[in-house]
This record gives C-alpha cells, structure tokens and sequence, in this order.
C-alpha cells in the first residue's frame, strides 16, 4: 500500500515493532502531537514523527509546520517521491510560503531534479520570513550542485536556530552526499550543545565510522548506548567495528614477520 494512502490518518505501519509506535489517542489537540513528533525527530525516530506530524495535520490542517515536518520525515526516510507529493499538495493549500517552498526544492533536489530544485529554493530564500531549515536547504542545493558556499549555508542555519537539532540535521545532509568530514564537524557541534542526546552521539559515531576513525567511533556508539541502551543501531555498528577490529588483528597476526 502507498505511503500516501495512509499519512493524513496516523496508520500504524504493519512491519514494525507495536511497542515503538506513538498512542495515537483522539483526545489530544495539535500541540500535543506537534510535541510527540518533535520528541520522536529528536531520536531519530523518523517514522513515528511522520505519523505524528500527519496526526497533528487531521487536528489542524492549517498547520505549516505540520505539513513541512511531515515532507522533511519522508526526505529522512529516503521517500522522496512521497516528500515531494505531499510538498506539492500543501503549496496548493499554502502558495508562496517559504518553508514548503524549501520542502519542495529539498525533495527534488534528492530527486536530482536539480533544475526544478534551485528555482523553488531562490524562492523560499526570496519569501516573507527566515528560518534554519531554509538555509539548510540552500547548504543542500551547494553540496548537489558543488558549489563551494554549503559552510557559510549551514552556519547561516545555526545563527538562525541555536537548537542542537540544527547541527545535527546539517550532518546528516552531509552524510548523504559522501562528505563525512564535514559531517563529523557537524554532529560534534550538536554533541557540544547537547551532550545528553544519545541522537547525535550515533550521527558523530557513524561520521567517524565513514572517516575509519574506528576508536573514536566506537566511543560514539558506546556514549550513544551508555544514554539509550536499547538502541539497535548502535549496537550494530560496534558489532561491525568490532568484526572489523578482529579481521584486521587476524590479518596483521598472519602476515607478521618474525
């Protein structure tokens, strides 16, 4: 079944765990759900906050950032032909507005319609307002079309928002273009503002583990376990740095001189 047959209606999904999804109760407003969704982004928990998002839009369909977060969880989530659906249903709602203009350019430039893109991000920069996420989006554009501008785009973004979350997601933008050096710089900003967030210990671990850092990666992941000890990723990623540890002490052990 299509994602989009199901968002606006807070559907659970069928292949995951009941105990990891959001109590979608009928007796909460906006806020309270707009609450939820922010809480669950914050853990990396893009599936959640999507629902949330889109249970948050069946209380108020007039909420922006509702619509926005709701495209930006499916850009995290790699849909990007739904994040560009769901863009293109809310500028028909809200036309001009800055934030869904970004929203739109950020789900066709992972697209790779690059040509679309860039138009509709001059136009969010252009529109009434200013915002992190719209800098963050123009950093994106520079990266897509390697351009030499994404630093000062990101640092716009944080000047703009001292939130944690700001750093982190710019690391993540990182990430999916190749650029693990620049995302490293980006997740340890967050773990300076936030060093209680296991999110951006697990972001850091996985820049470094793409650097083959693999001591301090394995501390990242470790820290990250120490605050969320459930957190099956990072469990998986110091198996993979331990597997790795272990073949390469094998190797040097067979191939060492006497």
């Amino acid at each position: 079944m299509p994602r989009f047959d199901r968002l606006e209606f807070g559907q659970p999904s069928p292949d995951e765990p009941e105990s990891d999804e959001p109590k979608l109760s009928r007796s909460q407003d906006e806020r309270h759900w707009m609450k939820q969704a922010d809480t669950n982004r914050r853990k990396g928990q893009y599936e959640n906050g999507l629902r949330l998002y889109s249970r948050a839009l069946e209380e108020n369909k007039a909420m922006v950032a509702a619509w926005t977060g709701q495209v930006q969880m499916l850009v995290l989530l790699n849909e990007t032909p739904e994040a560009d659906l769901w863009a293109r249903k809310a500028l028909e709602l809200f036309a001009g507005n800055g934030e869904l203009l970004a929203a739109r350019a950020q789900s066709l430039c992972r697209l790779g319609d690059r040509k679309q893109a860039m138009p509709l991000c001059d136009a969010a920069m252009a529109a009434a307002g200013k915002s992190a996420y719209r800098w963050q989006v123009r950093g994106e554009m520079m990266l897509a079309t390697k351009q030499s501008l994404d630093a000062h785009c990101f640092d716009k973004a944080q000047e703009a928002d001292r939130d944690w979350l700001v750093p982190l997601e710019s690391a993540l933008i990182y990430l999916h273009y190749g650029f693990a050096s620049r995302a490293q710089v980006r997740a340890r900003q967050a773990v300076e503002l936030a060093p209680d967030q296991f999110y951006c210990w697990y972001v850091r671990g996985c820049a470094e583990a793409e650097l083959n850092f693999e001591r301090q990666a394995r501390e990242s992941f470790e820290t990250c376990l120490r605050l969320c000890p459930r957190h099956v990723d990072a469990t998986a990623q110091l198996d993979k740095l331990r597997g790795n540890w272990s073949l390469k002490r094998t190797l040097r052990r067979l191939f060492r001189r006497d």
